[in-house]
């Protein structure tokens, strides 16, 4: 049932390593599947489980972090049921439960993500929500921290929820060494979207307008009303639109807005500019453009993300 590799427990099984922050393991791992032994993964790999589920559930050992991996087995009824009968009697034990990819499915089946707010990979984030409605899916988020439940999106995001998790526990030294370790960022905040504004959007066929596309993000500064990018390529302001809005799936204005969104968020997680330095270095004159942009899109404050997500600032104060 599970991925090709095991991405949190990779992450977390670096005892003697960046672990060792405190000079002792940090973390002991078990591994376990419906019957133990040998698991075939996706890619034909076999990874060796040991132990099997109802082996640990109806043992009485305190459990500090359940993690759930997920794969097609996740929808593979009769794989699943089994999984899903010994989640609760687990979850009692754990101090939090988290689950990576599509892991989040049988947490939902389980009823232990009932009342919470959780996410998984992109493309199952519409069943989890049209099966499990008690659950409020966060759909374009890596990583989602709600209390003691931890879910993240797929593949990579797997590792920042594991760095987030060691964090947690350990501290953000820790997690950075872990994170120079896999040569990978130190953490990205689980506020991030799944894809970036310029994945978000349809690529464009025609080569005047996805050069546009391309070009924009590295002059969110000038002004992008639809007059530069028209003129850009070379295009009427009309039919610029016109065709800009039918290859991509949307206007000149919201592709813009939402990437100078991107821009600002990146800002407040990893630089200690000013909410009004970061406005003008996307684009807006007043700062509170960009409270109205958060309030809209987010429903919060710039302030606030920067509260829940910023990493450690390397950036001056600027005024």
């Amino acid at each position: 049932m599970g991925r090709p590799a095991d991405v949190p427990g990779d992450t977390l099984r670096r005892p003697g390593r960046p672990h060792a922050v405190a000079g002792a393991t940090a973390y002991r791992l078990l591994t376990a599947s419906p019957r133990g032994g040998a698991v075939i993964a996706e890619n034909g790999l076999t990874i060796q489980a040991g132990h099997a589920l109802g082996e640990i559930a109806s043992g009485d050992d305190e459990i500090d972090t359940m993690i759930v991996v997920g794969g097609s087995g996740v929808y593979d009824a009769a794989v699943s049921a089994e999984v899903v009968r010994e989640l609760a009697a687990l979850a009692r034990r754990s101090r939090r439960v988290a689950s990576v990819c599509a892991g989040s499915m049988l947490l939902a089946a389980a009823g232990l993500l009932d009342g919470y707010r959780a996410t998984t990979h992109w493309g199952s984030t519409h069943l989890l929500a049209e099966r499990i409605p008690q659950v409020r899916v966060e759909a374009d988020l890596i990583y989602v921290r709600d209390r003691d439940r931890w879910t993240s999106a797929g593949g990579t995001a797997g590792i920042d929820l594991a760095l987030a998790l060691v964090e947690d526990d350990l501290g953000a030294e820790a997690a950075q060494l872990i994170a120079r370790w896999f040569v990978v960022f130190t953490r990205r905040p689980g506020g991030q979207a799944q894809f970036s504004a310029q994945m978000r959007a349809q690529p464009a066929k025609t080569p005047a307008i996805r050069a546009v596309q391309e070009w924009l993000p590295d002059h969110l500064g000038e002004d992008l009303s639809v007059v530069a990018p028209a003129r850009r390529a070379r295009m009427s302001e009309r039919s610029f639109a016109r065709a800009f809005r039918a290859e991509t799936g949307g206007t000149p204005g919201t592709y813009v807005e939402n990437l100078r969104l991107e821009s600002a968020r990146r800002l407040l997680e990893t630089t200690d500019l000013t909410v009004g330095a970061i406005a003008r270095t996307v684009g807006y004159k007043h700062g509170e453009t960009l409270h109205r942009l958060f309030a809209r899109h987010l429903a919060t404050t710039p302030e606030r993300y920067r509260q829940h997500f910023a990493t450690r600032a390397h950036t001056p104060p600027t005024a």
